[in-house]
């Protein structure tokens, strides 16, 4: 009796090559383009693929490998994959607070390069393959997450808010403007933190617009009326990172927008400053927010992981001294014979926070922040040449 396995053997491998060989002439050929792009996460750097993908049209691909040249009927799928590579443009990197974690990420620009792109497609078609790849040149930001990892910048250190709410227009559009002045930028390791000179100049021609500041007793209009909301929210938020203070000074008498009394700091220059060193041995970076609807505003501090547990008093007030008498100034919104409430009256007051800084639950810095506030009459505004301006 003949054994006729072997053959039958045969005969099935020869079926299922037959049948791999149809499967893999149905597959579409495919243009990928590959790249990747990191991440900061709990102190550490990751990197995440990037992949898409396009399908080439089969004849196309027919024509190409029959007459060996790229095809002129391929053109429109590239002009499409150019159009969708080109419209990726770099993003400096940000951290967004995630559910709770903060990350950061950044983008990287493409430039479609289609010489390369169409070599590489005909040389696969030629070759027998299933795919290509895309070519294309990378633009990465300026300020990019390795840029960051490599300063040290891998936590989120510190921050701090304040409320605007209850401020005029101009007193909000003074805000944003140096707000924004101050968002993204890094405070070298040892370097002191300035802000007269980090803010720049303060008028018109930067972008302000005139508003209340507190001047000779009483309110004036200046350029920038509202910017001593910027300073205090920064400031509580480099305090908060444990900070020594080299410069700060309190407002001459209580301020609503900058409760808790005493945790504040006004800048006026170039007589006022604000200036604190960075002495965490690596970069700080600072980034700005707010939230117009809600009023706020806010300083993110990121760095390296400092192992400082920073606790910051609520404040202890004494020496209360009753408000002054009113004072009035300019105000061409008042009709004749009438005033506008500006600024309501102050008790005059001492306030001293005391801030303890820990690490490993040991006191490395224990400090206080006294502010003194005279008292304070109400600003009314009233018309030009009414007499109660010269009581």
């Amino acid at each position: 009796m003949k054994r006729m396995f072997p053959a039958l053997l045969t005969l099935s491998l020869g079926v299922a090559a037959s049948a791999h060989a149809a499967s893999s002439q149905t597959q579409p050929f495919k243009l990928i383009l590959k790249s990747s792009e990191q991440k900061i996460q709990k102190g550490e750097v990751t990197t995440h693929p990037i992949v898409k993908s396009w399908v080439v049209p089969a004849a196309g691909v027919k024509a190409s490998r029959k007459y060996g040249k790229f095809s002129s009927t391929l053109t429109p799928l590239l002009n499409r994959i150019e159009t969708q590579v080109n419209a990726r443009k770099p993003v400096p990197a940000v951290f967004r607070n995630a559910g709770g974690r903060w990350v950061a990420t950044d983008q990287t620009g493409w430039v479609f390069d289609r010489d390369r792109t169409k070599a590489n497609l005909l040389r696969a078609i030629k070759a027998g393959k299933g795919s290509a790849q895309v070519a294309f040149r990378a633009i990465r930001p300026a300020r990019s997450v390795a840029v960051l990892a490599k300063r040290g910048v891998l936590w989120h250190v510190s921050t701090g808010q304040s409320s605007y709410a209850g401020s005029p227009g101009f007193r909000e559009k003074n805000i944003l403007v140096g707000a924004d002045k101050l968002d993204n930028f890094f405070i070298a390791p040892g370097h002191e933190f300035n802000f007269n000179e980090e803010i720049g100049r303060i008028d018109a021609s930067t972008g302000y617009v005139k508003g209340f500041v507190i001047s000779g007793g009483t309110l004036e209009k200046e350029d920038g009326g509202g910017i001593c909301q910027v300073s205090t929210t920064i400031f509580r938020a480099l305090y908060q990172a444990g900070l020594p203070i080299t410069e700060r000074h309190e407002h001459s008498h209580r301020v609503k927008y900058y409760d808790p009394v005493g945790f504040e700091a006004t800048v006026y220059a170039p007589a006022k400053n604000l200036r604190m060193k960075n002495d965490t041995g690596a970069h700080l970076f600072i980034q700005a927010g707010w939230d117009r609807q809600a009023k706020t505003l806010r300083f993110d501090v990121f760095g390296a992981n400092t192992g400082r547990d920073v606790k910051i008093s609520r404040p202890v007030i004494t020496n209360f001294k009753a408000p002054k008498k009113p004072s009035y100034t300019p105000d061409p919104r008042v009709a004749w014979g009438g005033r506008r409430l500006l600024d309501t009256p102050a008790q005059g007051m001492t306030s001293v926070l005391t801030r303890t800084v820990k690490v490993d639950g040991k006191v490395v810095r224990k400090d206080t922040l006294k502010s003194v506030y005279k008292p304070w009459g109400a600003v009314y505004g009233v018309p030009k040449g009414d007499k109660r301006l010269k009581s």
